[in-house]
């Protein structure tokens, strides 16, 4: 017989935003009944989260801090044309970690995985069993919404954590290798070091397709790793993924196709970054004022994430504009150019770009100079994002 509960906070997604939100509101409110729902057996996934030190507000750092699996100082970045060693704080997160973390700070009963979710609406949750959990207020936090009413470009992944026989030499992570040969859009290589014999490989591409070929990306990477002079003994895990680099589109569709009056974060809020599509700093800040609230109804909470959701893409037009010109205005294999020439800004305006804070005057620098696409391209593919109704 199906059988009903009750409690005040329901989080449907137990991913990396829905993590980060259930350990916030703990945090801020140790005697809320708060419930992480998903279909999954674990949290988080088969993941793995990295960020820059600057794209973390120092009070909202004690939610993200227990989950920071390995830390370095300075990172390197490799072009055709330099080379550079940037001296920021860089850190991952292991979604083992945050299974763990998140275990370690709710209670048992409040974990509720391995249970598929039909239906939700802001004050309840409907289980595919017909189970049914009533709250005060619903955040759902399941991937993305409909990204048809969205104008997007890909970053899509495949990446290898490998085993090595002798140590790499290798003290700080390669955040973006693009000397490699240029492949379906702008091709970069991603390394991070987890120990002396073990390093993470990805294999990147920003590319207009969402398609994904995980055997030829994981041959890529092995590949790669021969050219460095890596002897790999062994693969120990893998994980692939598509996020989406928006140019434009209908914000408020995409709201309502996630559901029209249910509180949301994450992806399905449309909270990502829209050039490099990484959620992580957004899920922090939308975790740490959802945390900050007193109101938990579902009323409340939905005006509060949509209002949230909406000003943080209104601020974010630049970065689509940005968008715009390097997949419609540079040529596939010459995108390389635009992150080459970015890459010998400041390091504190790059800092403020992948937060998501560039100021205008960092704004003003990165339109500086000579650009590297053409500019009568440039000037083409923004109007016609704009006269296609999906402003940049």
């Amino acid at each position: 017989m199906a059988s009903t509960e009750t409690c005040d906070v329901a989080i449907v997604g137990a991913g990396l935003a829905g993590g980060l939100l259930a350990l916030a509101l703990k945090g801020r409110h140790p005697t809320l009944d708060v419930r992480l729902i998903d279909a999954a057996a674990v949290v988080g996934g088969n993941h793995l989260w990295s960020f820059f030190g600057s794209d973390v507000a120092q009070q909202d750092r004690w939610i993200v801090a227990p989950l920071v699996a390995h830390a370095w100082r300075g990172y390197d970045v490799h072009f055709p044309a330099h080379a550079r060693t940037i001296d920021a704080t860089y850190y991952s997160i292991e979604s083992e970690r945050l299974d763990r973390v998140v275990r370690r700070t709710l209670p048992a009963h409040a974990l509720m995985l391995g249970r598929k979710v039909s239906g939700a609406s802001a004050t309840a949750v409907v289980f595919a069993d017909g189970d049914r959990m009533e709250a005060r207020g619903v955040v759902d936090t399941r991937g993305t919404g409909d990204l048809s009413t969205l104008d997007l470009g890909w970053q899509k992944f495949v990446g290898r954590e490998l085993t090595l026989s002798t140590a790499h030499g290798s003290p700080r992570p390669m955040v973006m290798d693009a000397s490699v040969a240029q492949l379906d859009g702008y091709r970069f290589v991603y390394c991070l070091p987890f120990a002396d014999d073990r390093m993470f490989v990805e294999d990147t591409y920003y590319s207009d397709t969402p398609d994904l070929d995980t055997e030829v990306l994981t041959k890529r990477i092995h590949a790669y790793a021969d050219a460095r002079g890596w002897q790999v003994a062994q693969a120990a895990r893998e994980e692939s993924g598509v996020l989406p680099v928006a140019m434009g589109g209908d914000f408020e569709a995409y709201w309502r196709s996630g559901g029209a009056r249910v509180a949301k974060a994450g992806m399905r809020a449309g909270l990502f970054h829209p050039t490099t599509g990484y959620s992580l700093p957004d899920a922090i800040r939308s975790a740490a004022m959802i945390a900050d609230r007193t109101d938990f109804t579902g009323a409340a909470l939905h005006e509060a994430t949509h209002a949230h959701a909406r000003k943080t893409w209104d601020a974010r037009g630049f970065y689509r504009l940005l968008d715009t010109m390097l997949f419609r205005a540079a040529d596939p294999e010459e995108r390389y150019r635009v992150l080459e020439r970015f890459y010998t800004l400041d390091p504190r305006l790059i800092g403020r770009f992948y937060a998501g804070h560039s100021t205008m005057r960092d704004k003003a620098r990165i339109l500086m100079g000579k650009p590297p696409v053409p500019i009568t391209r440039a000037i083409r593919a923004i109007r016609d994002t704009h006269r296609t109704g999906t402003p940049a």
